[in-house]
């Protein structure tokens, strides 16, 4: 089987995130390595806190805390998040571990060598209230693309154009909203985009028609605008040291590499994490170096994200000029809106994942966000289509099918899987409809078409409760016991199927319809379409448990209350 590398977007460390965080990149990204593993492939899903740049210096001095003790605080309280939506990560690292800052360190060294770093004297935002050189995040102003007045100085929030901090309109300082800005001269390190532009352009090439349209569509923009010389140090006090055996007088003013340069290079210092705790067993370079033929790369993002890893970072691998990896397809999200406006971070627009878990269980977000993934356009998440969801889908398809089967098959023939008659003409036909279903829904997983892949989830679902309902057991029992015997075995071994394949999906919910039958040898890991037809995993004799409801229904009154906390209406 194949090897695969996975890896999310990297979550920024300033602050829990919301739930188009999730949808956009780490959720999809552990679906898919789920259902990997499940097929048998060898998986290694990496992702880690992005703990370098300003927001986190930010997000620190309004704290109180040192960079390093917030940094700490906040990477755990997210992984205990990420822990409650049940994200199997093989390794959740940080972008500030040694292991990140020596192969940063080295990737500068060997660009430097090549000749695609180069010093220059720049002219820089300086702010006489606060001592310092002010690195772009902390200025904030006007974006002159679009007006957006809290545009920060590397990037607008709201348009997504990349910008300096002297391109904004009316200037402040984020530190302490000072306008007394000037402008001074300073020394700063440049990746020199400019002269990778054609061998970018030619593995991008190579790659595109593959990827998703969106992700395309960004690379090739960025390339078709020209890639420019981009300065790859600022001037904080928390970030990956210049080193000083090459750049002694950039390292004793205490530069340090500018976020974007360190932050995609930590998913192979993440790995190195990984394996530095089983040295003897794991080998971080397999998959990172001389593994084009050997490892096959996915990555998860948002469309933000996108011209870094499809434009910026490839650049900088071409430029060390050793094997390193590179992906090779990029799954871009579009966003997941709240009620039409954007999910914020910043300003605290829509549900964050903390609270979404406070609320309901993970299976119930897993399965709304991925069933609505934001892939062809953007989504929009309202408490109207939530609920909806939850209760079609959830409670009603599957919950009930599990709870009625189960409980009217122990009512009427114990707590023993039934024997019945032999599989009749109803079952075949059942078996054929599973098995296309299953094999639809392999097809879609496979291409990482999550909306196609739980519609086709959804109709293995709902194919249960037809069958039930043309078979009707609760009037069968009265004029043919054996019948109505047989249609509850051929039901709990739809209930086991749905456990093993929904279990990408919904975990904890698979887990649970699993363990209702005392299999005393049920290490199938996956059921192939060719196997799904028998509907025979479970045979007669099994014992069997009624379980608690898998997914309770939402009412109007829990409705209600969701949007009276966090507001059911459109962005202004």
């Amino acid at each position: 089987m194949a090897r695969h590398l996975i890896t999310s977007a990297l979550p920024y460390i300033n602050g829990i995130k919301h739930l188009g965080n999730m949808v956009g990149s780490m959720l999809p990204a552990d679906v898919y390595s789920r259902y990997l593993r499940q097929r048998g492939h060898d998986v290694l899903y990496i992702c880690a806190t992005d703990e370098h740049g300003t927001p986190a210096e930010l997000a620190a001095k309004e704290q109180g805390l040192p960079v390093d003790e917030f940094c700490a605080q906040a990477h755990d309280a997210q992984k205990a998040v990420y822990d409650g939506f049940a994200l199997a990560f093989d390794y959740f690292g940080r972008s500030s571990s040694p292991q990140n800052v020596e192969i940063t360190q080295h990737f500068a060294r060997r660009l430097n060598e090549n000749g695609f770093i180069e010093e220059r004297a720049i002219r820089q935002v300086y702010s006489p209230a606060d001592g310092r050189f002010l690195p772009d995040r902390y200025v904030e102003g006007t974006c002159p693309h679009c007006g957006y007045d809290k545009a920060r100085g590397d990037q607008c929030e709201n348009c997504t154009r990349v910008l300096d901090p002297t391109d904004l309109i009316d200037p402040r300082s984020a530190i302490s909203g000072s306008t007394d800005l000037e402008v001074r001269e300073t020394k700063h390190l440049f990746l020199l985009q400019s002269k990778l532009q054609h061998e970018v352009e030619e593995w991008v090439s190579r790659h595109e028609a593959d990827w998703p349209q969106l992700a395309s569509s960004i690379a090739r923009k960025w390339l078709n605008e020209g890639l420019h010389d981009r300065a790859i140090t600022r001037d904080l006090d928390w970030g990956v040291p210049v080193p000083a055996d090459t750049w002694p007088e950039l390292a004793a003013e205490g530069k340090v590499f500018y976020v974007w340069f360190d932050a995609p290079i930590e998913y192979i210092g993440a790995t190195k994490e990984w394996s530095d705790l089983d040295p003897e067993n794991r080998d971080w370079k397999s998959w990172w170096y001389e593994a084009d033929d050997t490892v096959r790369y996915t990555e998860f993002m948002a469309k933000d994200n996108v011209p870094f890893h499809t434009v910026m970072f490839p650049a900088t691998e071409l430029g060390v000029r050793e094997p390193w990896k590179k992906v090779d397809y990029v799954k871009a999200f579009n966003w997941l809106t709240y009620y039409g406006g954007k999910f914020s971070t910043s300003q605290k627009r829509g549900v964050f994942t903390d609270q979404a878990l406070d609320i309901l269980p993970a299976d119930y977000w897993r399965y709304f966000l991925i069933a609505n993934a934001p892939e062809s356009d953007d989504s929009s998440f309202t408490w109207e289509h939530f609920t909806a969801t939850v209760n079609k889908d959830l409670a009603d398809t599957l919950g009930n099918f599990v709870n009625r089967v189960l409980s009217f098959s122990k009512k009427r023939f114990g707590e023993e899987v039934p024997q019945g008659s032999a599989a009749g003409d109803a079952e075949a036909k059942l078996g054929e409809q599973i098995a296309e279903l299953l094999a639809e829904y392999e097809a879609q997983m496979e291409a990482l078409q999550f909306r196609k892949a739980a519609a086709a989830l959804r109709a293995l679902w709902s194919a249960g409760n037809s069958y039930l309902e043309e078979k009707a057991p609760w009037l069968e029992i009265k004029t043919d016991k054996d019948g109505a015997a047989l249609t509850l075995r051929t039901a709990m071994n739809l209930i086991h199927l749905y456990a093993v394949v929904s279990e990408p999906f919904i975990p904890a919910s698979a887990k649970v319809m699993r363990e209702a039958f005392a299999l005393s040898d049920d290490t199938a890991t996956w059921v192939s379409p060719e196997e799904a037809k028998a509907l025979a995993a479970v045979p007669a004799g099994t014992a069997f448990t009624v379980p608690p409801v898998l997914f309770a229904k939402l009412t109007d009154d829990d409705l209600a209350a969701y949007k009276e906390r966090f507001g059911g209406e459109p962005a202004q």
